[in-house]
């Protein structure tokens, strides 16, 4: 007889392990820096701006966040030591830690794909060199290891490889390495200038600035270096490629006379819109995670402030009041 409850109790657990996993989608936050209490601290806020909220709190500059590939900590720089160093926090701000000493690194950072490490320019040295270490401040390693800058570090989607800009060979050029620092080779070689390197999120090719042709424009290569491609040809200087996560469209800073305003493009450099024409700087590009939207800075009210603008440019809404920097979207 005590044989049916138990009967049903099995069927139950059953029907429950056969039922679909349901995960909640977590709604994109946009991590930036803002200067409301005298100096800049990091803040994070809803995509139409709404719920700001403020994660450090001291009186020193806090600024440069950067999302974990799992969103659950924050990568930024402060002043709090004195010169710029690199800290991790939770995404809710608690349990701050410093991961560096004596670094002076506030420039571009990149976490592995897990989320153990992460790889900066640093001018600890004199010159810049680019670093690796463990998220817990130990195993700090000099990548690069020269006597000439090397900066502006970008890690490839797998983690693999990092392409950089270096001065070795007496004018920038960008170079490609192993994450462990080996195998560094050169995949431009013009009497220009080449900066910025940044991967396509399939890892497959490599956007950059050169002016291999009288003036910055945006160029694409496969990962080797070969089929260099001009994108961008006109009077106006173009620069800093930003791809979408999607890998559809390359959004980047277009200078016509002195003012900075954002443009986008198809991979092939056809469909080129400009999406802000504002007479104030407007640049500083982070995609949302669904390819849609930039969020930018912008001094077109007087003071920098952070924005967002629909990639077909037909809705710009202004999301800070109060002087604002360093827009990351989470992915």
């Amino acid at each position: 007889m005590n044989s049916l409850p138990a009967l049903f109790t099995a069927a139950s657990l059953l029907l429950v392990a056969l039922l679909p996993v349901v995960t909640l989608k977590q709604e994109p936050k946009i991590a930036f820096a803002l200067k409301r209490d005298g100096q800049y601290q990091v803040y994070v806020m809803d995509a139409d701006g709404r719920h700001q909220t403020r994660l450090t709190t001291n009186e020193f500059q806090e600024r440069f966040p950067v999302w974990a590939p799992d969103r659950s900590k924050i990568l930024y720089g402060s002043q709090r030591g004195g010169g710029w160093e690199i800290w991790v926090m939770n995404a809710d701000g608690s349990n701050p830690v410093r991961l560096t000493r004596n670094i002076e690194a506030k420039s571009p950072r990149s976490w592995s794909p897990d989320g153990q490490r992460i790889y900066f320019e640093s001018d600890r040295t004199g010159n810049s060199e680019i670093y690796s270490t463990r998220v817990d401040g130990t195993q700090l390693t000099n990548l690069t290891n020269n006597s000439l800058d090397d900066g502006s570090p970008g890690l490839s989607p797998d983690g693999s490889r990092i392409v950089f800009e270096s001065q070795r060979d007496g004018n920038r050029e960008i170079y490609v390495m192993r994450s462990d620092g080996s195998q560094q080779r050169r995949l431009t070689n013009s009497p220009a200038d080449e900066r910025s390197p940044s991967w396509s999120p399939d890892g497959r090719r490599i956007a950059f600035t050169s002016t291999r042709d009288g003036n910055r424009e945006i160029y694409v290569m496969q990962q080797d270096g070969r089929r260099q491609t001009r994108l961008t040809n006109d009077s106006a200087q173009d620069d800093i490629a930003v791809w979408s996560p999607d890998g559809s469209r390359i959004a980047f800073q277009s200078v016509r006379g002195e003012n900075y305003d954002i443009e986008v493009m198809r991979l092939d450099g056809s469909h080129r819109t400009r999406l802000t024409t504002a007479p104030r700087y407007d640049g500083h590009i982070s995609w949302s995670p669904d390819s849609k939207s930039l969020a930018f800075i912008s001094g077109r009210d007087g003071f920098d402030a952070v924005f967002v603008v629909r990639v077909d440019g037909r809705k710009t809404t202004r999301l800070t009041t109060q002087a604002s920097l360093d827009p990351a979207w989470t992915r």
